[in-house]
């Protein structure tokens, strides 16, 4: 970034860097970026005005911050920082428990910004062969798609694995008669043994997405969903290319590129996070209401992992 940016207060000539816990992932921990720990013992609506000054730089929350205020009280008047939590059930789990969901959308065009605005296509254009959750999380996600996802090889069976690259954490050999990964780097997705077909697009560019009406049984979107800048559109073409009774996945954890993930995350945790996702399967129309699961394989010791899912409604 050749111009002069303000990151949390601090001028300089060049953009954050990436920090990693495990080595291997150029990813930043949300809490670690913002030092939420301190923050999150404030009652939510404090904890927001205190940090009204670091939003003039990342984006603000516009019209949302009282409704995320009152969702708030559901989970302890707390705003939860971006960790696993061991509690039974989790945060995250009782986020979209009975939501009051306002009339209209909440959030604002400045809830969308990035502190990098550049060109994504630039920013994944090398190929980043690593995994950007630790080995306890992707097992974990693997154990839930063993669940939820049809049989390996089951006739007629398609689905779409969006923000794709060369892994896609699905079980060991599994297989169906068609997978399309959507992604943004070729040689990432060239690699990736369970597609059957690939499509690069940017979504933040083009959220239209390229594929007929009730086209997949299964979309699926791992630790993506916060580079979304159009998530509405995006979510709305999602039921579209369902078939009926279709289910999106949505999972997630608490590491992002930080300078790409959108403002309305990046100043929030995680129980705010599958509201977040969720408010956009309910303001996209057509879903059933969503729902979240935590699955943190360690809580505290691991990354953390959470679905938010909806399915689409059967046809009237």
């Amino acid at each position: 970034m050749s111009k002069t940016c303000n990151f949390l207060g601090l001028r300089s000539n060049t953009p954050p860097p990436f920090f990693s816990s495990t080595g291997n992932s150029p990813f930043l921990r949300a809490s670690s970026a913002l030092n939420l720990s301190t923050a999150a013992s404030r009652p939510f609506g404090r904890w927001i005005r205190a940090s009204s000054r670091r939003r003039l730089v990342l984006g603000g929350f516009g019209g949302v911050s009282l409704w995320m205020n009152n969702m708030s009280g559901s989970f302890g008047g707390k705003a939860f920082i971006a960790s696993a939590r061991q509690t039974n059930p989790s945060p995250v789990e009782q986020a979209l428990n009975n939501v009051n969901w306002p009339e209209t959308f909440p959030f604002k065009e400045e809830d969308f910004q990035r502190f990098d605005e550049t060109s994504d296509s630039t920013f994944y254009e090398s190929p980043r062969f690593v995994t950007h959750i630790d080995d306890p999380a992707i097992a974990a996600l693997t154990k839930y798609y063993s669940k939820v996802l049809p049989q390996s090889d089951t006739p007629g069976v398609s689905i779409l694995d969006m923000c794709s690259s060369w892994v896609s954490h699905y079980p060991a050999g599994y297989k169906q008669e068609r997978i399309v990964g959507m992604g943004m780097n070729e040689e990432e997705l060239k690699r990736n043994p369970v597609l059957t077909e690939y499509i690069v697009q940017d979504l933040n560019t083009n959220p239209k997405l390229p594929f007929e009406d009730n086209s997949f049984q299964v979309i699926t979107n791992v630790v993506s969903v916060d580079y979304l800048t159009k998530p509405l559109v995006v979510f709305k073409e999602m039921n579209r290319i369902l078939k009926p009774g279709g289910i999106a996945l949505m999972s997630f954890s608490n590491r992002c590129f930080f300078t790409k993930a959108i403002s309305i995350w990046t100043s929030t945790g995680d129980a705010d996070h599958a509201l977040i996702v969720g408010s956009y399967f309910h303001y996209a129309g057509g879903f059933e209401p969503p729902q979240a699961v935590d699955i943190s394989p360690n809580p505290g010791r691991s990354d953390p992992m959470y679905v938010v899912y909806s399915r689409k409604l059967p046809m009237a």
